[in-house]
């Protein structure tokens, strides 16, 4: 039997739903969701093994002008999609006209690799609409397949998933087979812990933090961790803990209750915040969080 495996990465303006259709494709939520724009702040990969093949797909952060070193980061990340696809997934949402980015626009007009389109979010709209942003697309990218889907409902996206199959070259896997992503557990720690504030906290809060988790202790029956999270000022501290500690303790519940569920077995964790100023312009401190390539 012939084995098929590649790289399928995943492109597109913030928000457009980049890990809603990657964690319909994993069946796991490996990217976090929330309705901010750039929660993704790192490229995710979440990996789909079946008997003679290993999709490797990419979710990356939306595309944006970058106004700070950490958002420069992250579009390095973007950078390095285009660089080791076998398959570049642009994803549009129902509405939109541009990508927020005229270079990376060109990329993907000029791919020497197939490219898919994927209109999201048409359950939002009337089957003319679609119609016409089909056709409009299908114009702007030429080199384009275009699908029509919603992946929060998984409509169309089965067909998606067959159709890159069909495209992936053949090639031995590239991770283990039982593996589902390239992350370690306390990456998905980190990144669970930042979902509830992106969730809770208004303004700027959510993009001034970083998560840290210091331990991870594993046994039988449950896991210990420790995280902290970071923030830029002394007043972020306040905020993020809240009126005699409500708001910390809130985070730290419904966190709790999700990494039980990722990690199937009771969790206990301890929440820490610290100001560690002005984090998202250091260099040497993006490179700790793992942002600087």
């Amino acid at each position: 039997m012939k084995h098929k495996a590649g790289f399928v990465n995943i492109i597109g303006n913030p928000n457009v739903g980049k890990s809603t259709l990657m964690n319909a494709f994993v069946g796991e939520r490996l990217s976090i969701i929330t309705s901010k724009a750039q929660t993704t702040r790192h490229r995710i990969l979440g990996i789909v093994n079946g008997e003679d093949f290993q999709m490797v797909l990419s979710d990356t952060p939306g595309i944006i002008k970058p106004a700070y070193a950490l958002q420069d980061s992250m579009m390095d990340f973007v950078k390095a999609a285009f660089q080791d696809a076998d398959v570049l997934i642009y994803l549009v949402e129902l509405g939109e006209k541009e990508l927020k980015d005229e270079k990376f626009f060109q990329q993907i007009t000029s791919s020497k690799i197939p490219v898919i389109l994927l209109l999201n979010k048409i359950d939002k709209g009337d089957q003319e609409l679609v119609e016409e942003q089909i056709t409009l697309w299908k114009a702007r990218v030429p080199n384009a397949e275009v699908f029509a889907i919603s992946a929060l409902e998984n409509f169309g996206v089965p067909e998606v998933f067959n159709r890159i199959l069909e495209l992936l070259p053949e090639s031995p896997p590239f991770y283990d087979k039982d593996a589902l992503t390239d992350k370690p557990e306390r990456f998905f720690v980190n990144e669970i812990i930042r979902e509830k504030i992106l969730l809770h906290y208004k303004k700027e809060i959510p993009y001034s933090v970083e998560i840290e988790t210091e331990e991870f202790f594993e046994d039988e029956e449950i896991i210990r961790m420790r995280s902290v999270i970071m923030v830029e000022r002394d007043s972020q501290k306040g905020i993020i803990i809240g009126h005699k500690g409500s708001a910390i303790k809130r985070v730290g519940m419904e966190a709790r209750k999700d990494l039980e569920k990722f990690f199937g077995k009771q969790v206990h964790i301890e929440l820490y915040v610290k100001v560690n100023k002005n984090w998202r312009n250091d260099d040497k401190q993006l490179k700790r969080f793992g942002y600087n390539q």
